[in-house]
């Protein structure tokens, strides 16, 4: 007679967020959630070495760069140099994290092991496949965007008290690719898929005013930017770490909510056409 092993119980703190009124939708959502926080039980150190990087990137700047780069203008204050990109990399961060982990974790859920066909074999639907799993990318997001606050923090790289803010804004920033990153996932046919992902990630990376003023770019280049999501994030936190507010945060903030909803929305769509007879 084979032998069954036990699944683990969940900690006592998901079992405690469980039963908080639902979000979004429906409960069972969470569940999808409390069974990838079993899972990554037995695999914290894939957690733990995002924790490192947050480290490194402020590190390497306020040691190299700073030195050589002067003093910039956020809304009138001129600051470090340090101070400036910060929150563009904390920006930068929120959208790596959510994106990639959105893209890797629901592709090889969807097209390898498809534990999804398990999954709808249960009570759960499209619906709560969707909203759970976009709940876990931004648990596991967060966990690296606070280090990032943390350690921006601890090197003195704020500008002011409102730097609070940039933590709830940089989970905004993580809902919206990670929507978006999970309706594009059920367009991708091979890993060779991924080549695109890079491909769409770098040049936000490189070209959303995260290391220096939009205003070194072409008028029409600044135009193509500003309609770029990084941009909205790096424009929100920057915005927000200085102290220095105006109708263009709300618009930057709404922006990244849109994003966020049609993402949800296509990704429901999508996962109904594929997975449901």
């Amino acid at each position: 007679m084979s032998e069954v092993t036990a699944t683990p119980p969940a900690p006592a703190w998901t079992t405690a967020f469980l039963r908080v009124v639902p979000v979004l939708g429906s409960r069972r959502a969470l569940r999808l959630v409390e069974r990838n926080v079993v899972v990554y039980r037995r695999n914290w150190p894939l957690l733990v070495t995002g924790f490192f990087e947050p480290f490194f990137y402020l590190l390497s700047i306020g040691v190299g760069l700073n030195h050589l780069v002067g003093g910039l203008h956020i809304g009138g204050k001129l600051v470090p140099y340090t101070e400036y990109v910060a929150p563009g990399l904390l920006a930068s961060a929120a959208m790596n994290g959510s994106v990639f982990d959105a893209i890797f974790n629901i592709f090889f859920k969807l097209k390898i092991s498809h534990t999804y066909d398990s999954v709808l074999s249960t009570p759960v639907s499209v619906e709560d496949v969707a909203l759970g799993e976009l709940i876990w990318t931004i648990m596991r997001g967060g966990l690296y965007t606070a280090t990032f606050v943390v350690v921006m923090a601890a090197l003195g790289y704020v500008i002011s008290p409102w730097a609070v803010l940039c933590y709830p804004a940089a989970l905004l920033i993580g809902l919206a690719f990670a929507a978006i990153g999970m309706a594009a996932t059920s367009w991708m046919r091979s890993w060779q898929d991924f080549d695109k992902v890079s491909l769409a990630i770098m040049p936000l990376f490189l070209f959303s005013a995260t290391f220096y003023p939009i205003t070194v770019y072409p008028r029409w280049l600044q135009v193509v930017v500003q309609c770029t999501p990084l941009y909205q994030g790096v424009a929100l936190l920057r915005g927000l770490d200085a102290g220095v507010f105006g109708w263009s945060l709300l618009g930057h903030a709404v922006y990244l909510a849109l994003m966020g909803v049609v993402g949800v929305s296509l990704t429901s769509r999508r996962f109904a056409q594929l997975l449901l007879p």
